[in-house]
């Protein structure tokens, strides 16, 4: 494992404890009956699913960080990987949380974008990443 994929895992593993906090917030939101979080499903929706976003990417993150020193790319590229991958987990996860924000909204607002922006750098990384793997030096 090189340097750069120690760093960037260390990073990404310091991040577990928020994503330990949503999951915390998720329960107690369920079990406050005076949260209002059950009668939304709309933000029970995007809660859910900015969660769950943020817990596999930051997954696909740590297993990028390996696969990165394996790939044939420039190093710009390399570190644009290393660093978009998770930063996909925040975006996405962001939008979800943000676009819902209000116990009342009934519609996601202008945050929503948050998550089309996140969903292009993952793509953008991880077919980068896979083009890398498919070069030889």
């Amino acid at each position: 494992m090189t340097r750069e994929a120690r760093v960037m895992a260390g990073i990404i593993l310091i991040t577990v404890p928020t994503i330990q906090y949503g999951g915390y917030f998720l329960l107690t939101s369920l079990m406050n009956k005076n949260s209002g979080y059950m009668e939304n499903p709309l933000r029970q929706n995007f809660f859910r699913a900015g969660h769950a976003h943020a817990g596999v990417i930051v997954i696909l993150s740590l297993i990028c960080q390996l696969l990165a020193d394996s790939a044939t790319l420039p190093a710009p590229i390399l570190w644009f990987i290393r660093i978009g991958v998770p930063l996909a987990a925040i975006l996405i996860s962001a939008g979800f949380f943000f676009s819902v924000l209000s116990p009342a909204a009934t519609e996601a607002n202008g945050a929503v974008s948050l998550i089309y922006v996140g969903a292009i750098v993952l793509a953008v990384a991880v077919v980068s990443l896979g083009i890398g793997l498919f070069r030889t030096a």
